[in-house]
């Protein structure tokens, strides 16, 4: 790929916050490198990320660090099957003193929102988020609410359990830019981990680490975003990944346009985040089956013979000619 001459963006700044950054979430969290860089690109992205991973592979405690180094206002939702929209929500409430209703917010008003198991609450409760993702906005009693210039939402699920919990609608699914799944560590990883807990059993201390980065400092990484340069091979290339996933024998319901445009603004935050400002298919590569992996619908015979969405998503990446 030919670098961009005519335009370049001075991305000095930015790589420095961004080290600091993963530094500061390198001493708490050992290993989920990917993990940390793709969520990282969501937040740039102004994406929403569902992280997946059973029990104990630190999901939450990475949304939540990740949030305490922004110095945004955050909040965390635990979703129950007893929870219900307006506890996400707010409710309007009849003020006796002005005979006047009115709107309290719910902890869904928030810069960053914790959805801590999102798919242990009903389908209506689930429903709730629906217009937030995609608006950013929130509509009670016929009255919208608009929500910050900052807004990510971090939900959390676990894959295998499946006692009282509900499986997330595809509407609500195609609403994150990423799926990140964070798996067991390494043996070495582990024992950095243990070597880490015998020198000091308090380790994890979120309410001492400060913020590294403000909103104001965030929201203008976002503005150079749009100023990263991206070919028109590349952009054929997306377009040709996602036609592929509709053409697919194994697959059901393919990606929509709105994937195609999740893989160009990734491909961009990773661009970033490796310090460039232009984007390579390696990018494009790199970011792609977090996007795919949770849009696709799989045929009932292909899961029968044991295919993966992830899996089917990198063999369509495969398939198709990388621009030179």
């Amino acid at each position: 790929m030919e670098e961009n001459t005519t335009k370049r963006t001075d991305l000095q700044d930015f790589s420095e916050k961004i080290t600091q950054l993963k530094k500061a979430i390198g001493n708490v969290i050992v290993g989920q490198q990917e993990a940390v860089d793709l969520l990282l690109i969501a937040i740039l992205a102004d994406g929403h990320v569902l992280i997946e991973g059973v029990p104990g592979v630190a999901k939450t405690l990475l949304a939540r660090l990740v949030s305490r180094l922004i110095d945004a206002h955050f909040s965390r939702i635990q979703f129950t099957p007893d929870l219900m929209p307006s506890d996400v929500l707010g409710t309007t409430v009849f003020n006796m003193k002005t005979s006047e209703f009115d709107f309290h917010q719910g902890p869904v008003f928030a810069e960053m929102v914790l959805v801590d198991e999102i798919n242990r609450a009903p389908a209506k409760t689930q429903a709730a988020l629906f217009e937030v993702m995609e608006e950013r906005q929130v509509t009670i009693d016929g009255i919208s609410h608009r929500m910050k210039d900052l807004y990510t939402i971090i939900a959390t699920q676990n894959p295998v359990e499946q006692e009282g919990t509900y499986r997330l609608p595809e509407a609500q699914l195609d609403r994150f830019l990423f799926k990140i799944s964070m798996s067991y560590p390494t043996l070495e990883e582990e024992v950095s981990v243990l070597q880490r807990h015998q020198e000091d059993r308090q380790l994890v201390k979120l309410a001492d680490i400060q913020p590294l980065l403000s909103v104001s400092e965030l929201l203008a990484m976002r503005q150079k975003l749009q100023e990263v340069y991206v070919e028109d091979s590349l952009l054929r290339y997306i377009a040709s990944i996602v036609q592929q996933t509709r053409m697919s024998k194994v697959v059901y319901l393919g990606a929509s346009p709105r994937a195609s445009v999740a893989i160009l603004n990734a491909s961009k935050g990773y661009a970033m985040l490796c310090g460039r400002d232009f984007v390579t298919p390696e990018d494009i590569k790199f970011v792609t089956p977090s996007i795919l992996q949770h849009r696709l619908l799989l045929t009932a015979e292909a899961e029968m013979e044991g295919y993966t969405a992830l899996k089917v998503a990198q063999k369509l990446i495969d398939k198709v000619e990388v621009p030179k």
